[in-house]
């Protein structure tokens, strides 16, 4: 970001913006330039809504994060929440506030990162707001996704006996921005795939959809504030507990990583930001599912406990009590 040339008016950054928007979508009657977008919903089709912001200093810095990834970001994490729930994403609207030193080029990268993202997974930008003078830049993010009547996945849907799932390694994107903080943007390919999962994190939308449509899944959320605290609201709300396995969690692997086997575990468990499915499968159809899907390897990590078991962990022989360790939002250290 610097003090460059800004957008003349809100009408430019309008004209361009909607110069870069998908062109009438499926259900898309009106999107950028009116007073709201208009969409045409599927029939007994639920809507799926999740807003989510992207604030500066607190989820991107100038320094770590280059625009493009600062507005993959923002979609990425609203679209996980649409693939937490088995819906498939349709349209987003993205709000902006901008800080004097978000200049165009800034502006604009920032919108290509969402855009092409925004492709990928068919979504159309279909409008939002802007505003400008702010001390630090922040985004919201609001996406609608469609799921199939009766196929909604719900995080209280767990059973007692539920072996429960995630899908990729957990870790990555926390072990990414340590490297990032280290000045680290070179070295193994292990190394830029961990930077590349924090800067551009992948939405699990097409597992999401595939575990609902094929209802394999009983509950769901998406790991983005560390799989132990995820967990704990997923366990919360079905009201059970859950074991986990330490040997069975799928942590970063490298080698060459300059943080010690436990370190990698802990940021599997806390580090949050991976944007990876977590869910739930009944035994008797846990048969079903792939062991990859899409590339992606599927691992079993755990069971559904009674609710008095509380949430635990295995490790090296010995059950312990599995303490939430991921990122709050209200805590204050």
């Amino acid at each position: 970001m610097s003090q460059n040339r800004t957008f003349k008016s809100e009408r430019e950054f309008t004209d361009w913006l909607k110069s870069r928007a998908a062109k009438k979508p499926r259900g898309l009657i009106l999107g950028i330039g009116d007073d709201a977008a208009l969409i045409e919903a599927r029939a007994g089709w639920p809507l799926a809504l999740t807003s989510d912001f992207s604030i500066e200093g607190i989820h991107f810095t100038e320094r770590l994060h280059p625009p493009a990834a600062v507005g993959h970001r923002a979609l990425a994490r609203s679209l996980s929440d649409i693939a937490a729930m088995g819906a498939t994403p349709r349209f987003a609207l993205i709000s902006l506030a901008l800080s004097p030193r978000a200049d165009r080029a800034w502006t604009k990268s920032l919108y290509e990162g969402i855009f092409r993202l925004a492709r990928r997974f068919g979504v159309a930008v279909a409008g939002g707001d802007t505003a400008a003078g702010v001390r630090q830049t922040a985004l919201d993010v609001t996406v609608a996704g469609e799921v199939a009547p009766g196929r909604a996945l719900l995080r209280s849907g767990a059973r007692r006996g539920d072996l429960i799932f995630v899908a990729g390694e957990l870790g990555l994107s926390a072990l990414g921005l340590r490297l990032l903080k280290k000045h680290n943007r070179s070295g193994s390919a292990r190394h830029q795939k961990a930077i590349r999962a924090h800067l551009y994190p992948e939405p699990q939308c097409p597992l999401g959809s595939y575990l609902a449509r094929r209802g394999l899944a009983s509950a769901a959320i998406d790991i983005s504030d560390g799989l132990s605290i995820d967990l704990a609201r997923l366990a919360e709300a079905s009201g059970l507990g859950a074991s986990i396995e330490a040997g069975r969690i799928p942590v970063a692997q490298s080698q060459e990583s300059p943080f010690g086997a436990r370190s990698l575990l802990s940021l599997a468990l806390g580090g949050g930001e991976d944007y990876k499915l977590l869910f739930t499968v009944p035994a008797a159809r846990s048969h079903l599912l792939p062991r990859r899907f899409q590339g992606i390897r599927i691992y079993r990590i755990g069971e559904m406990r009674g609710a008095r078991q509380g949430v635990t962990m295995v490790r090296d022989g010995k059950t312990v009590p599995l303490e939430p360790a991921g990122y709050d939002h209200f805590h204050r250290s």
